[in-house]
């Protein structure tokens, strides 16, 4: 199986189709970047870590306290979704991913399920 890394953040709508997303596969792990804000709202799975982020920062920062918090806890590959969010939390979370070296792939939910983009 394979581990999920998603954004729940800003964006109307999306915190739905992310919990459905999660519904929509079995994932090893579930890695939700998200704020305090995130972290009281949002309902975690039993396989959910929430790695809090303060959006505020510098993308500098941002990219650092993601590493910080993703760092030995993923495998290899992880599936990606990031329909929730800001360009600059999606540029931290890129970065972020090729400087913990992980491999990735895009997913989204669609009419046909769980698919790759």
């Amino acid at each position: 199986m394979t581990d999920l890394i998603v954004c729940v953040s800003s964006g109307k709508g999306t915190w739905g189709h992310v919990s459905r997303l999660i519904e929509g596969e079995e994932w090893t792990k579930i890695f939700i970047l998200t704020n305090d804000f995130g972290k009281e709202k949002f309902t975690k799975p039993e396989n959910g870590e929430f790695i809090l982020i303060n959006e505020r920062q510098g993308l500098q920062e941002l990219v650092e306290e993601i590493v910080n918090q993703l760092k030995g806890k993923t495998a290899h590959e992880v599936a990606v979704n990031l329909i929730s969010g800001s360009g600059k939390e999606h540029m931290a979370i890129f970065s972020a991913l090729i400087k913990l070296g992980l491999a990735f792939r895009l997913v989204a939910l669609t009419k046909d399920g769980v698919k790759e983009i």
